[in-house]
């Protein structure tokens, strides 16, 4: 698929990237009332500087042993940043639960964006082979 359409690999990782982003803005939003938790977000901007970067390049795996499988290394470790607060709390709290469910909703925008193009693409590609 992505030979045909390589539009379509970059919006299938921006839907991964955005899954992530929306387990971190939960977990933000779970944590609004424990003391000391710092708000966490990703950076979709330094991820998709990082792809640029990499594009076309897989990283390969280093074998330690002869029995190890080989691989390529994954993208699961995203660059996560702290949110600086706008309103300080007496217990150390940085989350701001307006600020976490409007970022929640943004990344629900992309991914479903990203999600429409995919449809798009595939109800292409099914006409293409159909005929239809």
């Amino acid at each position: 698929m992505s030979e045909i359409n390589p539009l379509s690999n970059l919006h299938a990782r921006s839907m991964a990237v955005q899954q992530q982003r929306m387990d971190v803005l939960a977990s933000n939003i779970a944590n609004a009332d424990t003391p000391n938790y710092k708000a966490r977000d990703i950076d979709f901007a330094k991820v998709l500087a990082g792809a640029q970067a990499n594009s076309g390049a897989e990283l390969t795996l280093a074998a330690t042993n002869p029995n190890h499988a080989a691989g390529s290394a994954s993208s699961s470790a995203l660059p996560m940043s702290f949110r600086v607060p706008l309103q300080p709390t007496v217990d150390g709290n940085t989350v701001d639960e307006q600020v976490e469910q409007a970022a929640f909703a943004d990344a629900v925008l992309h991914y479903q964006a990203s999600l429409s193009f995919q449809s798009g693409d595939m109800k292409s590609l099914n006409t293409a082979i159909t005929g239809q």
